[in-house]
């Protein structure tokens, strides 16, 4: 695979940001020239990390290259700070995420590199933090994505922060970032409401995935109230449930594994998580 690494400056995130990009190489064989002029398209998986993560993660702690090369698709993995994936205007001069992604990372990977622009082609996945952003982008842009996996997440209802949480700050500073909490439900972030109302209103969703080791600390109780409230509104997804794994890496590469196998799958080949825990399809 080739990696490319672009630091460039941002006008939504108000300075200059990084992302890393694998895309294809030519197959074993084949001549460069007949690949580098073909004009092929790739799919295209946007990647997101995890709360004190950045563009690197991916790359560092899990063997995600090696799994894009198998499948020859484009992975573009961003950088976001602890920002939740959403626009913080009061952060220094604006650090607007939310509207860096829709705005201008998708119109510059799609305008300057050989990945598609149509909606079966992307796809979308992130952990944690990012598996919040995915489904914020996916649920309030579904016309981008034909499908979107969330490790370790899961929406829940907005309400005020709990001060004993070790992320705690970063709902106090989100709630006064959107003028206080009527505001707050008012945003993106309110996937729980989101949820139901694309429901309501028949929008057509991406395929939507979701998976959580059942001793995560953090996120199985989300993920937990979510499957059963998707299941009485309604709301469309698979959850995959894996006994034994926390909040860790380790479970985060068998995640990407089982994401790629689905959202790319190559005939003879079952997804990582077929057999294995606890599946529910809503």
């Amino acid at each position: 695979m080739a990696l490319l690494h672009l630091s460039f400056t941002s006008k939504y995130l108000c300075g200059t940001t990084d992302v890393n990009v694998i895309l294809p190489n030519p197959a074993y064989g084949q001549e460069p020239a007949q690949m580098y002029t073909s004009g092929k398209k790739y799919k295209v998986l946007w990647l997101l990390h995890g709360t004190y993560g950045d563009y690197s993660d991916w790359l560092r702690k899990s063997n995600v290259e090696l799994y894009a090369c198998e499948k020859q698709i484009a992975v573009v993995m961003p950088s976001a700070m602890n920002s939740n994936y959403v626009d913080w205007k009061t952060f220094s001069m604006g650090y607007n995420v939310y509207s860096y992604f829709f705005e201008e990372l998708m119109p510059m990977v799609h305008g300057w590199l050989p990945v598609s622009r149509r909606r079966e082609d992307n796809f979308i996945a992130g952990l944690s933090m990012g598996g919040r952003g995915t489904c914020v982008y996916a649920l309030n842009h579904p016309e981008c994505f034909a499908a979107a996996y969330s490790f370790s997440s899961a929406p829940n209802p907005l309400k005020e922060p709990d001060l004993s949480s070790p992320f705690a700050a970063r709902e106090v500073t989100l709630i006064d970032n959107f003028g206080g909490m009527d505001g707050y439900r008012k945003s993106p972030l309110n996937l729980w409401d989101r949820a139901k109302q694309c429901v309501q209103d028949d929008i057509d969703l991406p395929k939507m995935y979701f998976a959580c080791g059942d001793r995560d600390p953090i996120a199985y109780a989300s993920f937990c109230n979510f499957r059963t409230y998707a299941e009485e509104i309604g709301f469309h997804a698979e959850f995959h449930e894996l006994p034994g794994y926390s909040h860790e890496w380790r479970f985060w590469d068998l995640c990407i594994q089982d994401a790629l196998d689905r959202f790319f799958p190559t005939e003879g080949k079952q997804p990582v998580f077929d057999g294995k825990g606890t599946v529910c399809c809503i």
